[in-house]
């Protein structure tokens, strides 16, 4: 008799597929609440990841709802305006979250529920049928340029998505992820736990990030698979330089004997690529993606992975680079906007059809992101709003000049934005984190600035700070930090 597959591997205990089967129905049951169908109705639920998240997750589309998942981080003014701009009908939580969620959902008229409750609920037994055009999930965006948006995704959609991971990353039932990623976001929800339970996998998931315990997960030999953000890796690197020589050598040996590891949801520094290489024998696989269409680009599992590079279109997807004037671009080298086309793309951002509209032409999604073709590979140069900066007469990539800067030996992390100025149309502007223990004088900087950055229109305001505002995943927020130093005098 075969040993049963464990799906969850999480701080409520391992799950095995039929337990999980089983939970999913319960979950469904009390949704649907004596209904035979939930026909499309959201479900927000803020649950930590866990166990429940799964089942409630699968729980929602059993019911035929669509799943709304709510980010743990959020304070409660972001969590109201998820659950009304959803129009949820029914709101499910874990029980420590019901003290902020209990008037919010009562304020808007929305049913809620406990995941314990939930879990406790007679298990359905008849289940409506799911059409593969049917709304499946709605993920919110960041809002860094306005209000958060809902992005839609059909069930086809997301089956599209999962596929194309499962070619190109080459995904089995063998596989074991460690996620300690958030769940609101295609990178941990997608990627990583709706893709393992697709191929009959297991997740593994952490109750919070902490890097000692990552790297024991990673060196332990259970773990095939890891997909983290930049920020993360930095942090796994600290702590690897940290620990004493005995543990350096089994955390990087037991490192390397993982199948794939990964980096995404911003651009990865080619000197964290360098260094993790060193430490773990892992060239970090980079990829491309968006909310709005899952991956679309992606280094290869086999072969050469380019530093720099986020690869090319995965299966089922088409891209093009445009010119301004909305012309194809048809040779390699020079820079256009990346537009999408395929399966994997997402359905209409909810309730906004003009916003929609606007965001394709001809069929084909406007990523805002630009890019460069080079040998059939995609390299992005940063999005139109933050990263191309236009500067007396020229574009300049905020992420070129970015890599340059980390290469100073004193540089933790930076960030490079383009700031409004009456001479120069935008003033590029980099603000610098500087290593605790290595020394940096902005004098000095400025002197190395000038003679390395050259080619790039060298910054025309430097400074010098703590700590950059940074997002749940990492990633620095470059709106906020232009607004800041919009309403200071440059250094």
């Amino acid at each position: 008799m075969s040993t049963p597959r464990i799906a969850i591997s999480a701080p409520d205990g391992d799950v095995t597929y039929e337990q999980l089967d089983e939970a999913a129905s319960r979950v469904a049951g009390a949704l649907l609440a004596g209904r035979d169908d939930l026909g499309g109705a959201r479900v927000a639920f803020l649950v930590p990841p866990s166990f429940a998240y799964a089942a409630v997750l699968r729980g929602t589309w059993r019911a035929g709802g669509v799943a709304v998942p709510l980010a743990v981080s959020h304070p409660p003014a972001e969590l109201d305006y998820v659950i009304r701009d959803a129009e949820a009908d029914v709101v499910v939580a874990a029980p420590g979250y019901l003290p902020a969620l209990a008037p919010l959902c009562a304020a808007a008229g929305v049913r809620l529920i406990t995941t314990d409750a939930a879990l406790a609920a007679p298990a359905l037994t008849a289940h409506p049928h799911l059409g593969a055009g049917r709304r499946a999930l709605i993920i919110y965006t960041s809002g860094t340029t306005g209000r958060p948006k809902g992005v839609v995704t059909t069930h086809a959609g997301l089956g599209a998505q999962v596929s194309a991971l499962v070619s190109a990353w080459g995904w089995t039932p063998a596989d074991r992820i460690l996620l300690v990623l958030p769940l609101h976001h295609v990178h941990g929800l997608v990627n990583g736990l709706i893709t393992a339970l697709a191929v009959g996998g297991t997740c593994e998931m952490l109750p919070a990030f902490d890097a000692g315990a990552v790297w024991r997960r990673l060196a332990s030999g259970d773990i095939t698979v890891f997909t983290a953000v930049p920020t993360i890796y930095l942090r796994l690197i600290a702590a690897w330089e940290a620990a004493s020589p005995d543990v350096q050598r089994a955390w990087s040996a037991g490192a390397g004997r993982l199948r794939l590891m990964m980096s995404g949801s911003a651009a990865l520094p080619v000197t964290t690529l360098e260094r993790w290489r060193a430490l773990t024998g892992h060239t970090l696989l980079e990829r491309y993606g968006m909310t709005e269409l899952g991956m679309a680009l992606s280094n290869p599992l086999d072969g050469e992975r380019r530093p720099g590079s986020v690869g090319a279109p995965l299966p089922g997807v088409e891209v093009r680079l445009v010119r301004e004037s909305g012309d194809v671009i048809p040779d390699d080298a020079e820079p256009g906007e990346l537009e999408v086309r395929g399966a994997t793309v997402f359905l209409e951002y909810w309730r906004r059809p003009e916003e929609t509209q606007v965001a394709f032409r001809e069929g084909w999604f406007r990523t805002g992101d630009v890019a460069v073709r080079d040998r059939g590979a995609y390299r992005l140069l940063g999005r139109t709003s933050v990263d191309i900066i236009k500067t007396g007469g020229y574009k300049v990539s905020a992420l070129e000049i970015e890599e340059v800067l980390r290469r100073h030996p004193a540089v933790a992390e930076c960030a490079v934005v383009g700031v409004a100025d009456a001479e120069w149309g935008e003033r590029v502007s980099a603000v610098v984190e500087a290593r605790p223990d290595a020394p940096l004088s902005l004098e000095l900087l400025q002197a190395w600035a000038r003679e390395e950055l050259a080619p790039y229109k060298v910054p025309r305001a430097l400074r010098i700070v703590e700590a950059l505002p940074r997002n749940a995943m990492g990633k620095v927020v470059k709106p906020e930090l232009a607004a800041l130093l919009a309403t200071a005098e440059p250094e």
